[in-house]
């Protein structure tokens, strides 16, 4: 179950950060666009992005996964592989 109502453009990067846990958007070698979600314990997300992708729309990817993390316990690492 996602932690914050929906009416938050990113509801749980806000419970993310609310939890004392962080996001990092930016380049990660190689990957020219990444975004890693981490609480105190775990990294919970790493969406890589393709070249052109928008940063909302990997805001938005992060988002689904940071709630897939928490509602479902799978983390999605497409960085390490």
């Amino acid at each position: 179950m996602s932690k914050k109502p929906a009416a938050l453009p990113w509801p749980n990067l806000q419970a993310l950060i609310d939890d004392h846990g962080s996001f990092v958007v930016g380049y990660v070698s190689p990957i020219p666009c990444a975004a890693i979600a981490s609480d105190q314990h775990n990294m919970l997300a790493a969406p890589g992005a393709p070249s052109r992708e928008a940063l909302t729309e990997l805001l938005g990817r992060l988002e689904a996964a940071v709630a897939k993390a928490y509602d479902e316990q799978i983390y999605t690492d497409e960085i390490n592989g």
